[in-house]
């Protein structure tokens, strides 16, 4: 892929931070419950609010003509979305577009693996909290861990550049499998990064501050067993890394809440109803759907939204555990 125009716009916020990765989120859908994420009886936007594969294309397009170079895309569950791989394949062909990665649940994985691979996929997360069986199910609520683990398999089959775990841990629900967890991916010659839960809708399942379990306190847990020394690498997102000194894997940490990361905030999402969020931890957004579909011959409008949402993405984002969640949205409308 050639690099982007550099003499084009560029996405700069009023903070000087050039946004160069954008997560899309193609589905509010997803065929677990995942304790975190969503409440037991979940609501989903009707699917004429959702935007059309072909509109998320010409926003990906627009997105990489001002200098993003990284795409994400995930849900709800992404693969659960009708001929998203089509998706795949149109952003793959993109001029300038480094990076096209994927967050998944893998349930979905052991279908699609090959086809993402061919369609210009660079790399996959796989979200996996727990090894047990039957915790595995108590968190995602009906979840089969076999399906899982078959799409993992399926993903390193297939020869991705890099395929990374993403564990979100809550003390008392699985902070003890930290280490299997590790030793899991790392044989497999997988990355892992633990994730602090993020306040996002009310779930009704925990007390997320009672639940909350620090990036400290895992790496502490981490160097009971294993040599860990901190790393510069950068994969374009929030995780700080650690790499085991026996050069076996690398241990990434997202911590909104112990290491707020937002002076370095390169990202904005986009929702599957087509809200451009300048910050995940805020409100700040713009109706791109009203854009994309009342202008659909007039790319110039689009880049023009684009461009002036800058002035919107705040500072950083006001996470508080104790307190009710300000942001109502759950992490699957959001887009994991």
């Amino acid at each position: 892929m050639s690099p982007a125009l550099s003499d084009s716009p560029q996405l700069i916020d009023r903070f000087g931070r050039k946004i160069t990765y954008v997560r899309f989120s193609v589905t509010d859908r997803c065929d677990l419950r995942c304790v975190y994420c969503m409440a037991e009886d979940m609501t989903f936007v009707p699917r004429e609010q959702l935007l059309t594969l072909e509109e998320l294309a010409r926003l990906g397009q627009a997105f990489v003509a001002l200098g993003v170079h990284k795409i994400r895309i995930t849900g709800g569950e992404p693969l659960v979305r009708r001929n998203v791989v089509w998706l795949f394949e149109q952003l793959g062909q993109l001029p300038g577009l480094r990076d096209l990665t994927l967050t998944t649940n893998g349930t979905q994985l052991a279908r699609h693996a090959r086809a993402l691979k061919a369609a210009g996929v660079t790399r996959i997360n796989i979200s996996l909290d727990t090894l047990d069986p039957e915790r595995f199910r108590r968190l995602t609520r009906l979840g089969d861990i076999r399906k899982v683990l078959a799409g993992i398999e399926a993903a390193l089959e297939a020869g991705f550049e890099r395929i990374k775990l993403n564990a979100v841990i809550l003390r008392n629900r699985n902070h003890d499998e930290v280490l299997a967890l590790t030793h899991f991916a790392h044989e497999r010659g997988m990355d892992i990064s633990f994730i602090e839960e993020m306040p996002l809708g009310v779930i009704g399942d925990h007390d997320r501050a009672e639940a909350y379990y620090s990036s400290d306190q895992i790496l502490a847990d981490l160097q009971q067993a294993l040599k860990l020394v901190p790393v510069a690498d950068n994969t374009g997102g929030p995780s700080r890394y650690y790499r085991r000194t026996d050069g076996t894997g690398r241990v990434g940490f997202i911590s909104p809440h112990s290491h707020n990361f937002c002076d370095t905030c390169n990202r904005v999402r986009v929702t599957a109803e087509g809200r451009l969020l300048l910050c995940l931890g805020q409100e700040h957004s713009m109706d791109l759907r009203r854009i994309l579909r009342g202008y659909p011959t007039e790319p110039a409008r689009l880049r023009e939204a684009l461009l002036q949402s800058m002035d919107l993405k705040p500072q950083g984002h006001e996470f508080q555990l104790a307190a009710q969640p300000v942001i109502f949205r759950h992490m699957s409308v959001t887009g994991g």
